[in-house]
């Protein structure tokens, strides 16, 4: 227990060392690029989760367009406004499918300044650590080593910001928005069904990963 219980606080740790990464201070242009960045992911998960509900009247609009289309030919009646309702929903999905895309690689467009910039400060700051101990710890230590294990926390540095910042809110974002989705489109049950296995499955997935890494 007091071993999960100081690898939790590490963990916790790390985020909060990670922090003023993401939002620097003094930096406006930088922060400014974190605001947006969030803009964009929030504009492309409303888009994702509004993408199906799309895809469904655009599936209802066409069955009850042929329907309609075969009652008004064989009337005799003009077909084309039957047909413009369904096509407009198909092209209209087709226009939020390509904005998933769109917002999501504007987004790290946006973010990658931020990124590279907590690199590059986090590699400069380890550097200088490192010219600053002692010869005998140079002497000492297998720099070749160490050399990798610096070169590996710098290059995770951008996946955890990236993660922070883009994975954990944004996930129970929408994973509310699903659920007020099914509540709206069809019942409470339905949104609580889904919300509770979601919650479960995400319980699972923790334990299970903090089972795997003490065997690692």
């Amino acid at each position: 227990m007091g071993s999960g219980q100081s690898t939790a606080r590490a963990e916790l740790g790390v985020v909060k060392n990670f922090l003023p990464y993401l939002w620097p201070r003094g930096e406006f242009e930088l922060r400014a690029r974190v605001v947006i960045a969030l803009l964009f992911l929030v504009g492309a998960k409303v888009a994702n989760v509004y993408m199906p509900v799309l895809y469904k009247y655009a599936v209802d609009a066409l069955g009850g367009a042929g329907q309609k289309t075969g009652q008004a030919a064989s009337g005799g009646a003009d077909t084309t406004s039957l047909i413009v309702v369904p096509v407009a929903l198909i092209v209209g999905y087709g226009m939020v499918r390509i904005l998933v895309s769109a917002f999501g690689e504007l987004r790290d467009a946006v973010f990658a300044k931020v990124a590279q910039r907590a690199i590059r400060t986090s590699a400069l700051g380890v550097f200088e650590h490192l010219h600053g101990l002692s010869l005998r710890f140079h002497l000492d230590r297998q720099m070749g080593g160490l050399s990798r294990a610096i070169e590996r926390g710098v290059k995770g540095i951008e996946f955890l910001l990236s993660f922070m910042l883009f994975n954990i809110l944004p996930t129970l974002l929408e994973i509310f928005m699903v659920s007020a989705i099914l509540w709206a489109l069809y019942d409470f049950w339905f949104a609580l069904i889904t919300f509770v296995t979601i919650v479960i499955y995400i319980a699972f997935t923790l334990i299970v990963t903090e089972w795997r890494m003490k065997f690692r």
